[in-house]
């Protein structure tokens, strides 16, 4: 399980929302890549999540891409933990 604090300004990257004015929230982005890559190399899926993060402004570690993408491999539930600040 991941782990991100993001503050209340910057939500509307990181999930689903839609009046948000981001045209690719990183958890449609996952959630597509999810249905589209199950059974591909981690090392395929890693570059299209970083492209979504990027999208989306998020600064994610490559190790938490890492853990992302092999979750959509195996086809494991993954879960992100995100803190919100003020």
């Amino acid at each position: 399980m991941g782990e991100i604090t993001v503050s209340a300004q910057e939500i509307g990257h990181r999930l689903h929302d839609p009046a948000s004015i981001y045209g690719a929230p990183y958890q449609r982005a996952y959630a597509e890549l999810a249905a589209s890559h199950r059974g591909r190399p981690t090392a395929e899926i890693v570059p299209l999540l970083r492209a979504a993060a990027d999208r989306a402004l998020l600064g994610f570690a490559t190790a938490d891409l890492i853990e992302q993408a092999e979750a959509i491999r195996s086809g494991a539930p993954y879960k992100l933990r995100v803190r919100v600040t003020g």
